[in-house]
C-alpha cells in the first residue's frame, strides 16, 4: 500500500507528479525532451519526467483529473503503436511489427529512429525477456504481470522498442489498466531502449539489456501486487532484482555510494527525484538473502500484496511483518548498519564496494583522554563515530571505556574494534532508558581503531501527510539525539 490509499484523496507526490508530466507534455509534442546520451546518470534520468515511477503517479492521478487533463494523461500513458497519439516521444512514425514468444511480444517501428538496428537484436530481446520471465516467475516465484486482454493484439506481455537513449533512459513500464475487481493491482506495458549501443549506455549492450529487462519487468510484476507502493521499495527491489538475474553485470554498483551502504545517515526509505539513494538501498535486500534467502523479498511483497484478501501494507509495515519471526527490524537493521563498515565480510562481492562513511573520528592520546560526540539521526539511519589510539598508547593496559546515552526507546548501540591484523571484534552495547556502554581493550599495538555505530530503530510514521517515505508518512522521530562520550583509561 503506497500513500493515500483512496483514489479521491491522491497524494501530493502523485499530484505534483502528474501537473508536471502534464506540464512538460505540452513542450515535448514536437520531441522527447533532451539529456546528455554520453553519460546516463541513473536506471531512469531525473532529466525527463517519461520514467516508471513518474508515469505510475499519472496514472494513480489520472481519475482525479479535469476532462482536458484526463484526455492528455491517457495520451501520454499511451503506446508507442499509438504513433502520433503518444506525446511522450516514443509513438512511432510509421509501420511496426512484433517478434512473439509463448508470453512477450516485443513490437519494433520498421524505421525511423525508433528502429533496431537488425532482426536479429529484435529476438536477442525477447530471448531475454523470456529468460527474465523465467527467473522472476518460474525461479523465485512472484505472480506474472496481469494481462492486458487484447490490447497489443493478444493477452500476452508487450514489450515496445523506442530510442530512449537519447533522453537518458534505459527503460519504463507504464501500469495501464486496473484489474477487475481489484483496487491497486494493474496490467502494464514495457519500454525498452531498441539497442542500448555502448556509446549510449557505456556498457556491453547485452549486458544494459539483461539488467535493463531484469529491472523494467519486475516493475510490471510489482504493479500486479500493488501499483500504488511506496516508491523506495519499488525501486529498490528492482535494482536487487538485476543482480539475482544478471550478477556479472554489476551495473547497479554504481549506485551504492548514494545508499545506504555508503550513507548511513539516509533513512531506509528514503526516495528522492534528484538522489539515488533508493536505488543504492538495492543492499538492503542483499544483506537480507545472504542470512534468510530470496524468499525473503517475495514474502515482503506478500505482506505489501493489495490482491483478493492480501494484506495490503505499507513497505516499512511489510519488512517488519516479515522480519518479526526472525531477528526483527531493529536488530536486523543495526545488523545491517555494522556491515556496511566492512563489506569485503558482509557480501560475495563486497570487497568491490564502498565503506560507509564515518561521521567523525577523535584521535585519544594520553593528554587527550577525553571526547564527546553529539549527533542527530533520522528514522531507519544511522551514525558511525571512531576513535583511533595515539602511538603513546601502547601497552596492555589501555582501555577505552565508551558511554552513550541514547533516546529511550527505538535505538541500538554497536561497538567495533577493529584489530591491526584486519580482524573485528563487535559488542553489543546494552541500554537500560537509552543508557549503556562498553570497555573494550586500546592498544595501539593490537587496536587500529573503535568505531561506535548508533542507530535510530524507529518505524513511526503519521500516515498520509504526503511524503516520499513509507506510507506517505510523516516520520516521528527524525533528528533523535545521540552522545557518545570516550575515556581513555589505565588498568
Amino acid at each position: 500500500m503506497g500513500p493515500s490509499a483512496t483514489l479521491v484523496g491522491v497524494s501530493f507526490p502523485a499530484r505534483l507528479a502528474a501537473a508536471c508530466l502534464l506540464a512538460g507534455a505540452l513542450s515535448v509534442l514536437g520531441g522527447p525532451a533532451g539529456a546528455d546520451p554520453q553519460q546516463p546518470s541513473a536506471r531512469q534520468s531525473t532529466d525527463t519526467p517519461f520514467s516508471t515511477l513518474a508515469m505510475r503517479d499519472l496514472f494513480v492521478a489520472r481519475p482525479t483529473l479535469g476532462p482536458f487533463d484526463a484526455l492528455l494523461a491517457t495520451a501520454m500513458l499511451a503506446r508507442p503503436t499509438d504513433g502520433r497519439k503518444d506525446p511522450g516521444g516514443d509513438g512511432y512514425r510509421g509501420p511496426s511489427r512484433k517478434a512473439c514468444g509463448p508470453r512477450i511480444c516485443v513490437h519494433h517501428a520498421v524505421r525511423g529512429t525508433d528502429a533496431p538496428p537488425s532482426r536479429r537484436w529484435v529476438l536477442r530481446t525477447l530471448r531475454a525477456l523470456g529468460r527474465v520471465w523465467d527467473h522472476e516467475v518460474g525461479r523465485l516465484g512472484y505472480r506474472p504481470p496481469p494481462p492486458d486482454g487484447r490490447r497489443g493484439g493478444d493477452a500476452r506481455f508487450d514489450v515496445y522498442l523506442a530510442d530512449l537513449g537519447a533522453r537518458g533512459l534505459f527503460g519504463y513500464c507504464t501500469p495501464e489498466r486496473r484489474v477487475r475487481g481489484e483496487r491497486f493491482a494493474a496490467s502494464s506495458y514495457c519500454v525498452l531502449d531498441d539497442d542500448f549501443s555502448r556509446q549510449q549506455f557505456g556498457a556491453a549492450p547485452g549486458d544494459s539489456l539483461r539488467v535493463t529487462a531484469a529491472h523494467e519487468f519486475f516493475h510490471a510484476v510489482q504493479f500486479g501486487y500493488d501499483f500504488r507502493e511506496d516508491p523506495w521499495l519499488l525501486e529498490s527491489t528492482a535494482t536487487w532484482i538485476e543482480e539475482t538475474f544478471a550478477d556479472k553485470v554489476d551495473d547497479n554498483r554504481r549506485y551504492l555510494r548514494f545508499g545506504t551502504v555508503r550513507r548511513p545517515a539516509v533513512p531506509l526509505d528514503d526516495f528522492s527525484n534528484d538522489r539515488y539513494a533508493h536505488y543504492g538501498s538495492w543492499a538492503w535486500w542483499e544483506f537480507l538473502t545472504g542470512r534468510y534467502g530470496d524468499r525473503i523479498v517475495r514474502a515482503v511483497w506478500g505482506k505489501a500484496d493489495t490482491v483478493g484478501r492480501a494484506p495490503d501494507l505499507s513497505s516499512i509495515d511489510a519488512v517488519e511483518a516479515v522480519l518479526e519471526r526472525r531477528r526483527g527490524l531493529r536488530a536486523t537493521l543495526t545488523s545491517y548498519a555494522v556491515a556496511n563498515l566492512s563489506p569485503a565480510d558482509a557480501y560475495p562481492e563486497g570487497r568491490t564496494w564502498p565503506s560507509a562513511k564515518v561521521s567523525s573520528v577523535a584521535r585519544m592520546s594520553p593528554t587527550r583522554t577525553d571526547e564527546t560526540v553529539r549527533v542527530r539521526i533520522d528514522h531507519l539511519a544511522a551514525r558511525h563515530v571512531a576513535f583511533t589510539p595515539t602511538r603513546e598508547l601502547r601497552g596492555g593496559g589501555w582501555r577505552l571505556r565508551v558511554r552513550v546515552d541514547a533516546p529511550r526507546r527505538r535505538s541500538a548501540v554497536r561497538v567495533t574494534v577493529v584489530r591491526t591484523d584486519g580482524q573485528l571484534v563487535r559488542r553489543v552495547v546494552r541500554l537500560d532508558r537509552g543508557k549503556g556502554g562498553a570497555t573494550v581493550r586500546f592498544d595501539v599495538r593490537a587496536v587500529a581503531r573503535v568505531l561506535v555505530t548508533m542507530v535510530n530503530t524507529s518505524a513511526r510514521y503519521r500516515c498520509d501527510r504526503n511524503t516520499m517515505y513509507a506510507c506517505g508518512g510523516e516520520p516521528l522521530d527524525d533528528g533523535a539525539r545521540f552522545a557518545v562520550r570516550a575515556e581513555v583509561v589505565r588498568r
